[in-house]
């Protein structure tokens, strides 16, 4: 019997730690993203997470610094439009699917081309506009992987 009531401490000890060890920090949320690796660069982003800040996003402003950019984070995956509307310079739009690839990029996104939209092929979680010319720059292609720094 004290084999048993052994073997059962140490399997439960065992699941215990494995649960614990896989669950995701409560740092992992999208409120706490500071930078997005992509194409080997760090882009130090400001967040748009809410409707106001993404209808908002980088309008009205006189420009956008190198490594930098703002990442727009959604509840789910889909072919969100982005427009110029109220932008003062050109950007690069690349929009991110859930599994962490780029599946879209609008490069040179100009001010003067609004009211036009632009549209994904693919559904995305996730938007980034940096500066025009990054993607070209570093060779940003469909398909790049791309990392949250927390």
């Amino acid at each position: 019997m004290q084999k048993r009531f052994s073997i059962f401490i140490i399997i439960f000890f065992f699941l215990a730690g494995f649960f614990l060890i896989n669950q995701p920090s409560k740092n992992l949320k999208a409120e706490n993203i500071k930078e997005v690796e992509i194409a080997g660069v760090n882009i130090k982003v400001e967040l748009a997470l809410i409707p106001e800040t993404q209808i908002q996003g980088l309008s009205d402003r006189q420009y956008l610094n190198n490594n930098e950019g703002m990442l727009f984070v959604f509840d789910y995956p889909d072919k969100y439009p982005f427009w110029m509307k109220s932008m003062n310079f050109a950007i690069d739009i690349i929009w991110i699917g859930k599994d962490m690839n780029v599946v879209y990029i609008k490069k040179y996104a100009r001010p003067e081309e609004y009211p036009n939209t632009y549209i994904p092929d693919k559904d995305a979680k996730y938007i980034l506009e940096v500066v025009a010319g990054f993607s070209d720059k570093n060779n940003l292609q469909v398909g790049d992987k791309i990392k949250f720094t927390y």
